[in-house]
């Protein structure tokens, strides 16, 4: 991706680049030659200099390269392996490569569809955890949100009805207490749109931000050939990216806080009505009670990690640099944020299939229940205690994979075509 969006901006023909020296670059690209390109480094303004000199050491035959067909290895040796010259720099040719926020902008990508992915199947998780703690659907009622119609809460409550008990899809669970006296949830069940509808909206937003980012010369000087002017400008500033990634860990970071409020009402017998932390024989097994004890770990951490990067700036280059974005380590710490969130989903999911255990006989909808079969076809249910480390990691994996997503997938869009109107 680094390569790919360095390769994007200078093609667009401001930067002053030969014909010669793109050709070079895009046949290592084709080939699949990728440079060693530390990811610290960068202040990102002035662009991500330090990365992305990294980046063209390796196209000029020096340092580090890999491709799939030799591995990590001399640069020098990767590029004649595969017919592939070093590049050898001409005027302005040095500046055009380091200038620019592509470190910031595809690790950013990176980020943004990753956290598009755990949104869609946080939706889907809290579905099947209001289903076992026999929640209502009532509070997902589009006339509900069609009354406060951000975009995003008005998709997940349609994305929650659309699993949920319906006239297309009916629920064992929610048909054995849809007379009980219940009034209302608790907010981590009832305002699962409101909460993860932001969500959504932000990771749109910060996606907007970086397109255009990502199709944008960030170069300096900038060449005007047809006006036959050379402008020293200030487009390497990752200020844009920066702001959008601090902004967007913070935003999905609320997926895990909230799904860690779940696991705890899964988890806690006086607000479930379930065994304590979900495993029969809890005198002598901690059932979910260590695994809980990580999602809440891994949302602490996430607190610290959501201070935003982008508030600090040091002065650099004897003082001409002298207000930088930190948009490296804001792109960084975005996806290590949602690392977290995955994580802690990836738990909430495996509670809420343990706790299904609990509820049988009774089934709940036909998606969901294609949920918990996923879930078993790698996780058998907690009898007693185990090493539940590579249960997590593997739920993760479906999650990354978006397989929770497919799952379901069908079933959505049957319910999207048995209700048009809403």
């Amino acid at each position: 991706m680094l390569l790919a969006l360095k390769i994007n901006v200078l093609a667009k023909g401001y930067s002053g680049i030969s014909l010669e020296t793109l050709n070079q670059m895009i046949q290592a690209f084709n080939a699949s030659c990728l440079s060693y390109v530390p990811e610290k480094g960068t202040v990102g303004a002035s662009g991500d200099l330090a990365p992305l000199a990294h980046l063209a050491l390796g196209l000029m035959g020096e340092g580090k390269v890999w491709s799939p067909k030799t591995g990590w290895a001399d640069a020098k040796y990767v590029l004649q392996a595969h017919g592939l010259q070093p590049i050898s720099l001409k005027a302005k040719e040095g500046l055009c490569l380091i200038n620019g926020t592509q470190m910031i902008t595809s690790l950013g990508a990176e980020a943004v569809e990753r956290a598009m992915a755990i949104a869609r199947q946080a939706d889907i998780i809290a579905a099947l955890t209001l289903e076992v703690l026999k929640g209502t659907t009532r509070a997902f009622d589009s006339g509900i949100h069609e009354l406060r119609p951000h975009r995003g809460q008005v998709e997940v409550a349609a994305r929650l009805r659309s699993v949920l008990d319906s006239d297309v899809h009916a629920s064992e669970i929610a048909g054995g207490h849809r007379f009980c006296d219940r009034v209302q949830d608790a907010y981590t069940l009832r305002c699962c749109p409101q909460v993860h509808g932001v969500v959504n909206d932000t990771i749109a937003f910060v996606r907007g931000i970086l397109v255009t980012e990502m199709n944008s010369v960030t170069d300096n000087p900038i060449v005007f050939a047809e006006r036959g002017q050379i402008i020293s400008g200030g487009n390497f500033h990752g200020e844009y990216p920066a702001k959008a990634l601090d902004y967007l860990a913070i935003g999905v970071h609320e997926l895990a806080s909230i799904s860690e409020r779940r696991i705890e009402r899964l988890c806690n017998p006086s607000l479930s009505e379930l065994p304590a932390f979900l495993v029969k024989e809890g005198g002598l097994n901690c059932g979910f009670m260590i695994a809980h004890c990580t999602a809440a770990a891994l949302v602490s951490e996430n607190k610290v990690l959501c201070h935003p990067s982008s508030v600090d700036s040091l002065s650099t280059s004897a003082a001409t640099e002298d207000h930088v974005s930190m948009g490296g380590w804001a792109a960084r710490k975005a996806l290590r944020v949602i690392e977290h969130v995955e994580q802690v989903l990836a738990i909430e999911l495996l509670a809420a299939c343990q706790g299904l255990e609990f509820v049988r006989p009774l089934h709940t909808t036909e998606p969901l229940e294609r949920v918990y079969q996923l879930v078993r076809s790698v996780v058998k249910p907690l009898v007693k205690d185990r090493f539940m480390a590579p249960d997590i990691e593997i739920v993760q994996k479906l999650l990354t994979e978006e397989q929770v997503w497919r799952a379901v997938q069908p079933y959505v869009e049957r319910y999207k075509l048995a209700h048009t109107s809403e």
